[in-house]
């Protein structure tokens, strides 16, 4: 089977999935939580419920919301990126472990790939084609090109 070809911003993007993970997982939270909960008191305001100025519909509110939950558009996507790298993650050797670590989800990386490459023990190179090879797995999983 022959591989396709990723483009470069195909790579890029799927590298910045990898980069906000942690931020991903936060926004799926929130998201979910408007769902469940659209009608909560702001808490800077407590003299504002949002969601009161939606329509009131009969029927099963279960329903709706578990409905809202599967078919949202932005949510759906988000759980299957996060699932994408997840997999990726879990699946790899610990030591592709250690670089998504520290390439992706040390706070204030300030690390270059040759500190990478260091930390690790190996070359930069070889610290390079993991990554490429994590990206790779992470686009065949999702199907972009």
């Amino acid at each position: 089977m022959q591989e396709l070809q990723i483009t470069k911003s195909t790579f890029k993007k799927v590298e910045a999935e990898w980069f906000n993970y942690h931020k991903t997982l936060k926004e799926i939270k929130l998201l979910e939580d408007s769902i469940l909960h659209p009608f909560e008191e702001d808490p800077d305001d407590p003299t504002i419920v949002k969601g009161t100025n939606s329509v009131r519909m009969p029927g099963n509110p279960t329903e709706r919301t578990a409905t809202r939950l599967t078919t949202h558009k932005q949510l759906s996507y988000l759980r299957e990126v996060t699932s994408a790298i997840e997999t990726v993650y879990n699946e790899s050797p610990d030591n592709y472990k250690d670089l998504i670590r520290l390439r992706y989800w040390k706070r204030n990386n300030k690390l270059t790939w040759i500190g990478i490459a260091f930390q690790l023990n190996i070359s930069e190179r070889q610290a390079r084609r993991w990554r490429n090879e994590i990206v790779q797995a992470t686009i065949e999983i999702l199907g972009w090109r």
